[in-house]
């Protein structure tokens, strides 16, 4: 199977460069008994690499530790031309409260840990795992700029935070000169598309980019359940509690394979084809045990999907927006809220 050449695009506001897909590397390590060993992780990273990809996605948890471990001992005199990623805020230590969370100690050890295992003496983007109700944001703000200061940091993402923490972070540091997100990192698919109530909204006034994870719903959106593919028994228990196997969710893997086919592509290539086209900030994040995994995925940035193909998906997976979102576009509000001449007003583009 031949490598494509990626293409690269600015993430967030910044001026940084970055692979129109992202590699993430979960599924490197042992510890968790599952993933690949250190030899299939390198390889994988060698075929991404060689496509012109240059943004890895890692995190200090995972594999406690050892996925981390992987990547730096690949990077070695390849890590200028990578962009690396990686993420604190999970517990490292369950016997030790302070090895979990979002405030400055947490921060600061996690930091420290990843740069000895990445083998590096900086890390290009470090995002905030999780929303830690319990850390106020204006700590952890203060703290990541104090970080960027350092050089130890060059930019800050956030992960898996609530729309309006993100908001309250991002004005806040603005008002104080200090280092805003310069992406939003969330689950995001055909499979999961809440995040358009609030989060790509919120994403899309910031100018973040949002990083996409899990676009191929744990291998839902890959044919495996809808073409007769395996799946390990533990995978699919999780899958099928987090509703990924619902008759909903097959009715949408089963359009992705029937689109796949009219392409001549396959389904893995067409479900991350539709995350990349929601936009140019739309960054999904694929992973991979094996090297023939990562040179399917990475075709997805050569298939072009119609109009047609696209609503089509659209139809099946659209989710209801609630309240206020559907109360706010409904013509009565519409009319009072913007009187009834508004058929006569030019709105800006995108305010619908």
């Amino acid at each position: 199977m031949s490598s494509p050449e990626l293409r690269y695009r600015l993430l967030g506001p910044s001026g940084l460069r970055v692979s129109e897909l992202c590699l993430g590397t979960m599924s490197f390590g042992e510890q968790w008994g599952f993933g690949a060993d250190e030899a299939t992780s390198h390889r994988v990273l060698d075929a991404y690499a060689a496509a012109g990809g240059n943004f890895l996605d890692t995190a200090n948890k995972y594999h406690g530790g050892q996925t981390e471990e992987f990547v730096g001992r690949w990077l070695g005199d390849k890590r200028e031309r990578m962009v690396v990623a990686t993420k604190y805020t999970l517990a490292m230590d369950h016997d030790d409260p302070n090895t979990a969370g979002n405030h400055r100690k947490n921060m600061v050890r996690s930091v420290e840990h990843s740069l000895r295992r990445l083998g590096t003496d900086y890390i290009d983007l470090l995002w905030v795992h999780a929303w830690d109700r319990w850390t106020p944001y204006a700590e952890t703000m203060r703290a990541l700029d104090d970080l960027v200061r350092s050089g130890k940091v060059l930019y800050v993402g956030v992960s898996d935070t609530p729309a309006w923490v993100v908001s309250a972070s991002q004005v806040l540091a603005e008002l104080r000169g200090w280092s805003q997100f310069v992406g939003l990192q969330i689950e995001y698919s055909l499979l999961q598309r809440t995040p358009e109530r609030d989060l790509l909204p919120m994403a899309e006034h910031f100018g973040l980019s949002v990083l996409a994870w899990a676009p191929l719903a744990a291998g839902v959106l890959t044919g495996k359940y809808t073409r007769g593919g395996a799946e390990d028994a533990l995978r699919k228990q999780a899958n099928e509690a987090r509703g990924r196997t619902s008759e909903r969710a097959l009715r949408i893997a089963r359009e992705v394979d029937t689109i796949a086919d009219e392409l001549a592509v396959s389904s893995a290539q067409v479900a991350v084809a539709w995350v990349q086209a929601q936009g140019y900030g739309f960054i999904p994040i694929v992973g991979a045990r094996k090297v023939e995994q990562i040179l399917d995925t990475m075709g997805a940035g050569q298939v072009t999907l119609e109009p047609a193909q696209l609503a089509r998906l659209d139809e099946l997976s659209r989710v209801e927006m609630g309240f206020p979102h559907d109360f706010l576009s409904s013509k009565g509000v519409l009319d009072m809220v913007r009187s009834e001449t508004r058929p006569r007003i030019d709105g800006r583009p995108g305010q619908g």
